[in-house]
């Protein structure tokens, strides 16, 4: 058996393989203060589905998305600690954290108007395509956009 460090691989195959790889972000995770309160935002409000919540020692791995064919998930992760604590709503010093990419953006802002979502703004056309600022329940700063092209 060759051990993977004794490998030698030839300069233009492993340029291959790195432009080949599958790679993405799994999750990010946001800090909450309570994961029920979490889910039933990111599913009633922003229309999310909820992935996996499994209960571990002293805490739930809770996955939610809002495309569950899509690669990149929301991990709710419970503040442990009152350092944690001083974080939840404020994970970006009051910039836009994350970003909701939408196919059709006037559908889902109006439905995400009508569940309650808190828009900080009228929607705006950019040279990237249409955007508007909203905050989630702790008040996370969100770009819901959808590209021009």
């Amino acid at each position: 058996m060759v051990n993977s460090s004794e490998w030698e691989v030839h300069p233009k195959m492993k340029e291959w393989i790195l432009r080949t790889q599958k790679r993405c972000m799994g999750y990010v995770a946001i800090v909450v203060d309570d994961y029920d309160r979490a889910i039933e935002y990111y599913t009633e409000k922003l229309g999310f589905t909820v992935v996996e919540d499994t209960p571990q020692a002293g805490k739930r791995w809770v996955v939610v998305t809002p495309n569950p064919e899509g690669d990149c998930n929301l991990l709710l992760a419970r503040a442990s600690n009152d350092r944690q604590e001083v974080f939840i709503g404020n994970q970006c010093g009051g910039r836009v954290f994350l970003f909701l990419h939408t196919d059709d953006f006037w559908r889902d802002y109006g439905a995400m108007k009508t569940a309650g979502v808190h828009f900080c703004e009228e929607p705006r056309q950019e040279e990237y395509g249409t955007v508007v600022v909203f905050e989630d329940l702790y008040g996370n700063r969100w770009d819901l956009y959808q590209n021009k092209w």
